[in-house]
């Protein structure tokens, strides 16, 4: 089969993935083998080809946003999935279970967490395989390249929504428009929010008005109204105070991302004072996964999926670099 592979890390335009032919993987007993049809390419994967994030597995194959077809059960995987399903594969790959986090439902905080692409190979690749405790049914009336951005984008969006602790009706702020924003807009829409986007492309907050928000400004400028909360998708340390300003008394700011810029130094009464809160978000548990896969069941998603064969990975991840990508690109197998 073919895969892609991070070579060496480092700037995607100057250290490209390898492409590599190799034997399909097989299955523990307690996964499945997965024949990939798309895979989303997220900021993370380029936070682990670049060098962002330490090195986990030497040459990993990225990609954690994979649907696929099951091809072969292991003999302790259970009888969630068989041969010819649909299903998906998410960031969250392995949690102890035992663990006081575990135990009290915060399996995203286990310290032995493992995670599909950066811990195992991922979904740059034309075969796969998952723990069948860790992969997902998927709803109906999406097609694999609508559902891939699902599978992280908008479950650490759904996540990150949580954690921003927005009141019913409240007023939400969204710094960057990229895949993760754009899904998560249209769910606080669907749960009755006024929506205001930050971000710094132009097509980026065309996209953000054709979705419905109220309004679409550049990333550092204030938002028209006082926010109940926002949350922080631009890995971008320098607007989290320009989004800590943009709060009302008593809001909060979340932080979706796995990596962040250094954050200049806060003042407390201009942007901390009044209750105002600042809150990171790690990962998600399955419970957020399906959750929120069930919201997507009963809320049509409008996923605005740039394509790109599974060849052009590289392309993906430079066109995703230079902000070249309104909505979330995928990989086609």
């Amino acid at each position: 089969m073919s895969a892609w592979r991070v070579r060496r890390p480092g700037p995607i335009d100057n250290n490209p993935l390898e492409r590599v032919t190799t034997d399909v993987p097989r299955p523990a007993p307690s996964e499945l083998l997965v024949a990939v049809r798309a895979c989303g390419v997220c900021r993370t994967d380029l936070h682990v080809t670049e060098g962002d994030l330490p090195v986990h597995r030497d040459r990993v194959t990225p990609g954690h946003e994979v649907v696929g077809e099951v091809v072969e059960v292991g003999a302790d995987a259970g009888d969630r999935f068989g041969v010819g399903d649909r299903v998906g594969i998410a960031w969250l790959r392995h949690t102890c279970g035992v663990c006081r986090y575990c135990r009290r439902g915060d399996e995203n905080l286990c310290p032995e967490s493992r995670y599909t692409g950066w811990d195992a190979d991922g979904g740059y690749a034309e075969f796969t395989t998952v723990p069948a405790a860790f992969a997902h049914h998927l709803p109906g009336g999406y097609s694999d390249s609508e559902l891939a951005p699902l599978l992280c984008a908008g479950i650490i969006g759904y996540r990150s929504l949580l954690r921003a602790d927005l009141p019913p009706a409240g007023r939400l702020g969204l710094y960057g428009f990229g895949g993760s924003a754009h899904i998560t807009a249209q769910v606080a829409l669907a749960q009755g929010a006024e929506v205001h986007v930050m971000t710094r492309g132009a097509e980026a907050r065309e996209l953000a008005l054709a979705l419905g928000v109220a309004s679409a400004q550049g990333a550092a400028d204030p938002p028209p109204v006082r926010l109940d909360s926002a949350i922080l998708f631009a890995p971008v340390g320098d607007l989290v105070l320009p989004a800590l300003e943009a709060l009302d008394r008593g809001g909060t700011l979340a932080i979706a991302g796995i990596h962040l810029s250094d954050i200049p130094v806060l003042n407390y009464q201009r942007h901390l004072f009044q209750e105002r809160q600042l809150r990171s978000v790690t990962s998600n548990t399955r419970a957020d996964a399906r959750a929120f896969l069930e919201f997507a069941g009963r809320h049509h998603i409008k996923v605005t999926k740039p394509e790109y064969p599974l060849r052009q990975a590289d392309r993906a991840l430079s066109d995703l670099s230079a902000g070249r990508i309104a909505g979330a690109a995928v990989l086609l197998v």
